[in-house]
């Protein structure tokens, strides 16, 4: 599933990245690595939305989120 299908207020899992190499870097200098739990805030329109990550909130386009997939549910501890 990718990131773009989440609906406000659900979870998911990051499982890979489908974006340019510096792009997937930024992010995961950021702390959005593989296995890392996000949590969609907001939406806007198709696919913008907010999450928090690590406790962070973040504002990603729709060309990020229809490129990240993730799995659906909470990371297990």
């Amino acid at each position: 599933m990718l990131l773009k299908d989440l609906k406000k207020g659900e979870s998911g899992v990051v499982t890979k990245f489908n974006l340019p190499f510096e792009t997937e870097r930024r992010l995961l200098a950021l702390g959005m690595t593989p296995g890392t739990q996000i949590d969609v805030v907001n939406r806007k329109g198709k696919g913008i939305m907010i999450i928090v990550l690590r406790g962070t909130r973040f504002a990603l386009g729709y060309n990020m989120t229809r490129n990240i997939d993730v799995e659906k549910g909470a990371a297990h501890a």
